[in-house]
């Protein structure tokens, strides 16, 4: 799959500015699709040459006028059609901080706690944006309500995925933790 569908994807939301679909990458789809705001903007460029969104200038004071962009009936279409197609394979993950916990044997304990510590603090973070991202679309109803009074179910069905990923790396950091005080305790 290309950055293209979830560019499309991320303007089911509605009409936005190459800076809000950033945003939107930061704080929904960079769990499972990571993409940098030079990547964002070439794609943009492509799906409009290609009639898959539109595009319109808005002008404004004191600042470079900025590009506002939706969705347009092709591209709706052609998301449609690729929501239903099975996926090619499930993508692996590549992670250099795997690769470092791979060869840390011979190596520093206490760096190797550190980078599991630091781990852990990222996914703190993670977490904790992805609940500030859940309140909001929550806007104060239970869970049931917003399933059930709610157009769209996907982004949260997705955030809920991010939510699992970031507690499971917790999960992990904490067991791996466990195993290297017992191996080498910290003085």
């Amino acid at each position: 799959m290309s950055l293209k569908y979830a560019v499309l994807a991320a303007l089911l939301e509605g009409e936005a500015s190459g800076y809000e679909l950033s945003k939107v990458f930061d704080i929904s789809l960079a769990n499972f699709w990571p993409a940098t705001p030079q990547q964002l903007y070439r794609e943009l460029d492509r799906l409009e040459r290609d009639g898959l969104i539109a595009a319109r200038v808005v002008q404004q004071e004191r600042r470079p006028n900025k590009r506002m962009f939706t969705l347009t009936g092709a591209g709706r279409a052609d998301l449609r059609a690729f929501a239903v197609e099975p996926p090619r394979r499930p993508v692996g993950i590549r992670d250099e901080f795997m690769i470092k916990i791979q060869a840390m044997d011979g190596t520093d304990p206490g760096r190797t706690h550190a980078l599991v510590e630091e781990r852990m603090s990222w996914a703190r973070g993670k977490l904790a944006r992805y609940q500030r991202v859940r309140e909001r679309l929550l806007n104060g109803r239970t869970e049931e309500e917003y399933l059930r009074e709610s157009d769209r179910v996907g982004p949260y069905l997705t955030l809920l995925g991010g939510i699992a990923f970031e507690q499971e790396n917790l999960r992990w950091c904490e067991r791996a933790l466990q195993v290297l005080r017992q191996r080498a305790p910290l003085g």
